[in-house]
């Protein structure tokens, strides 16, 4: 009996051993409960940063193992636009005074960046690199190129999702935004001016930058690593060569870097990309109102017991809000759980509620604060800007 025993715990022993070793150096293969999420496209994702010590002031800094590690995955993005044919292009008048050049269908060349997420071929760019074009060739980082396809865009987050048809095509591991702080060092990885492949460092000057009239949905993540343009659409990673955001725009009043640039964080850039696959679009609830950032002289006039909130400048006639009872003049104070105190935050709230659930706001109504139940619909596209 005493020796079973000692068998017994001996094996105990050696299998939690073997528990340990590959819980800390391979925790994938360890199974999940609930059961496997399937996913729309195979992406590898970092696991929650852990806090990294900080670099003393004399140390010598290098982001070389992250550049090498996030820029094969980074490529350059042309895109093409056939221009329309000149109605005068075989008059010999016209040809003598324009020259043979003058009647010829020169393509119209957009020159951005992409990033590999998937090695199943999928990227992400920016909406406005590859917007109307209809010829879109990568350039890898190891020299090869190919023609990719669009598999769909969402101008309301300027992303685009492209596809191309390689082997041994390399991806990038996406970050935990989440964990991103200000003052972390970032690289920002991309083909500027089409001089080629580029990498710069900074650090994360702001995160949840919004109301920057760049595009509907915005939270962006602000650097001061140097974007230039032909950087849109590339890589803004972590020191580890994880995919933090998609660059996107720069502030500037000379078109280089001024040291204010903006990325997409990877999350949502995620979340748009799984719809575009998936269903073809971007799902999103919407409620039809014209919400306003609540001024403060709104509130004392009329005598609001609150400081914060969202205006609703007008309803939908027939709409949803409308249906459910919201008025012109309300004040938007929650969305389900979430509080919302500006317009944006108000935009993403009811984005992100499901199409064809029923949802409850919270209002402020002169002295009263009611609770609407307004249902929700999907939210129509975009309508495109008169050029």
């Amino acid at each position: 009996m005493r020796r079973l025993w000692l068998l017994f715990s001996q094996a105990a022993t050696v299998a939690l051993a073997v528990l340990f070793v590959v819980g800390t150096l391979k925790p994938h293969w360890l199974p999940r409960g609930g059961g496997p999420t399937p996913e729309v496209v195979a992406i590898r994702t970092a696991p929650p940063a852990a806090s990294a010590p900080l670099v003393g002031m004399t140390a010598a800094a290098s982001y070389s193992a992250a550049a090498q590690r996030a820029a094969p995955a980074v490529v350059s993005v042309s895109a093409g636009k056939n221009g329309g044919r000149n109605p005068h292009a075989q008059d010999p008048w016209y040809r003598y005074f324009f020259g043979e050049r003058g009647g010829q269908n020169e393509p119209q060349l957009g020159v951005g960046s992409g990033v590999i997420v998937s090695s199943q071929g999928y990227l992400l760019t920016n909406n406005h690199v590859v917007e109307g074009a209809n010829d879109i060739e990568i350039r890898l980082d190891d020299g090869r190129e190919t023609r990719a396809t669009l598999v769909g865009t969402d101008p309301e987050t300027d992303l685009a999702v492209l596809k191309v048809e390689l082997d041994r095509l390399p991806s990038i591991t996406l970050g935990d935004v989440e964990s991103a702080k200000v003052g972390d060092v970032v690289l920002a990885i991309g083909n500027p001016f089409n001089v080629g492949q580029t990498v710069t460092s900074g650090i994360i000057s702001a995160l949840g930058r919004n109301q920057l009239g760049l595009s509907t949905f915005e939270n962006f993540i602000q650097t001061d690593a140097a974007i230039n343009p032909g950087n849109s659409g590339g890589a803004l990673v972590d020191v580890q060569g994880h995919l933090l955001g998609i660059n996107t725009a720069i502030y500037s009043r000379s078109g280089g870097s001024m040291g204010i640039g903006f990325a997409i964080p990877v999350d949502l850039a995620r979340q748009v990309m799984e719809g575009l696959i998936k269903d073809g679009r971007v799902t999103r609830g919407w409620i039809g109102v014209e919400p306003r950032d609540l001024p403060p002289e709104y509130a004392e006039t009329f005598k609001l017991p609150i400081k914060d909130g969202v205006l609703i400048a007008g309803v939908l006639k027939d709409g949803p809000a409308g249906r459910g009872g919201m008025r012109p003049g309300d004040v938007v104070l929650t969305i389900g759980t979430r509080h919302v105190a500006n317009t944006m935050q108000l935009l993403n709230a009811v984005a992100a509620l499901k199409p064809g659930s029923e949802a409850a706001i919270g209002v402020q109504r002169g002295d009263q604060q009611l609770q609407l139940k307004v249902a929700v619909v999907q939210r129509p596209p975009a309508q495109r800007r008169p050029q």
